[in-house]
């Protein structure tokens, strides 16, 4: 059986049910109740199914929307002061330092003039004379390098019979047969390394023709160089009106050290020359803890100077030590002084712990409730020179999801010129939020 179509006056469309018409009573009426159950069925149906695309909408928009980012808080950590390093200077006696290679660490000053102890007047110096007569005479007959032999010296029955003369006061001397031929090098090893006080003499008049020559010009280069504290009267430093203060003797040393054949020289803890024969260096601490010279002196108990140089290797810093002693009890007790230094110098350079991992710097808490700590990474340890203030600097990023052992940031200690960092991470993982957490709480995602 098949229904025949409605009448083309019974078809009704929606744009027609949507416009008002005068006939509308007069078509319910016509048509029935049936007609009119029809008609709003079919409005019903529209309303449902916007409302259901609206609601669809919203759904997708609430389930994929990014997610609001995580609320962190943290504090920045304070490091303790460290110790500051005490340099251990003679008690007995006076001395100066000076560092050099340090200056980030240490103060400018301290390739100047570091650290003094005990009076700074002028004192005996005895034989640490010979390094100013080598330096003035080496001013007039200069070497190229420490292997320059120089001009050679020719000693004389007057240069022989300094040897009698120096036994008797004695001084220090070493054979010197007349007619002996020499290079200026090999004659101021002679003089420096035994500390032989004939070759002193016999060199000054060598250069100058007379000791009151050699003075004359040791004074004026003194006074060229500024040293008003120290006065030299002979070359060998047995006068005790030979005299010097601590900081002119620092200044005196660092002017050898930058010679090439001093250096050279004073460096050398042994050597044969033909004449004198085999020398032995009255520096016993050449080659002991970086020492690597300079020059002893002694007039007796209570007048032991020790002018020295040292180089030290600190965690790939590399430091010129110059120092000087008088007035030193011993030649042991300025040795023992000496070693002293140089270790509290060591010592004042030290690893400072900072950082351990685990250590708590902050929290991270999701909107939608989950939490888990902020840490340091790994073990820090910040090289420094004694109690340099530490800086701490932390920086952290927001991401949104966390998972265990991420990386939300960056601690950082600054001592000096130094730093060190440790990434900050996360110890838990922070589960994403639930569908329903999403769902209803629009205003977090729109915030998002």
């Amino acid at each position: 059986m098949t229904t025949p179509p409605p009448d083309a006056d019974e078809q009704v469309t929606i744009a027609d049910l949507m416009t008002p018409d005068s006939d509308d009573d007069a078509f319910v009426a016509t048509n029935g109740p049936s007609r009119a159950l029809r008609i709003t069925g079919l409005v019903i149906a529209i309303v449902m199914v916007v409302g259901m695309v609206a609601t669809g909408g919203y759904v997708a928009w609430a389930l994929n929307t990014p997610l609001p980012a995580a609320t962190l808080e943290w504090q920045t950590p304070t490091v303790e002061s460290p110790v500051a390093a005490q340099i251990s200077l003679p008690s007995f006696g006076s001395s100066a330092l000076s560092v050099s290679g340090g200056d980030v660490y240490l103060g400018e000053g301290a390739s100047g003039i570091w650290q003094t102890s005990g009076p700074q007047d002028p004192q005996v110096m005895a034989s640490v004379s010979k390094i100013i007569t080598a330096l003035v005479v080496l001013e007039k007959y200069p070497l190229a390098d420490a292997s320059d032999p120089g001009p050679t010296i020719t000693f004389s029955k007057a240069d022989h019979d300094l040897y009698d003369q120096y036994y008797v006061r004695g001084a220090t001397i070493a054979a010197m047969p007349t007619g002996t031929r020499m290079s200026l090098h090999d004659a101021l090893a002679t003089m420096l390394i035994p500390s032989a006080s004939n070759y002193a003499e016999a060199i000054s008049r060598w250069a100058f023709g007379s000791v009151s020559s050699f003075r004359a010009a040791a004074s004026d280069w003194l006074q060229a160089h500024g040293l008003a504290g120290t006065t030299v009267v002979e070359p060998t430093g047995l006068d005790s009106a030979n005299v010097s203060t601590p900081t002119d003797l620092v200044a005196i040393a660092k002017l050898a050290a930058a010679n090439p054949t001093l250096a050279s020289i004073v460096g050398t803890a042994s050597l044969t020359i033909p004449g004198p024969g085999s020398l032995q260096n009255t520096n016993a601490l050449l080659g002991v803890d970086g020492v690597t010279g300079m020059k002893t002196g002694n007039l007796g108990y209570g007048t032991y100077a020790l002018v020295f140089t040292a180089g030290l290797d600190i965690a790939g810093m590399h430091l010129d030590v110059t120092g000087a002693i008088q007035g030193g009890a011993t030649r042991e007790s300025a040795n023992a002084d000496v070693l002293r230094m140089l270790d509290s110098i060591r010592r004042g350079f030290h690893d400072v712990p900072v950082g351990l991992a685990g250590d708590h710097i902050g929290t991270v808490t999701a909107p939608w409730g989950g939490t888990t700590e902020v840490v340091i990474a790994r073990d820090v340890d910040i090289f420094t020179w004694s109690d340099t203030p530490i800086a701490v600097e932390v920086t952290m990023d927001n991401p949104i999801e966390f998972a265990t052992g991420d990386v939300v940031g960056l601690i950082t200690w600054t001592a000096g010129p130094h730093s060190e960092s440790a990434e900050l991470i996360v110890t838990e993982s922070i589960d994403p939020p639930t569908d329903w957490w999403r769902l209803t709480h629009p205003t977090e995602l729109v915030a998002g």
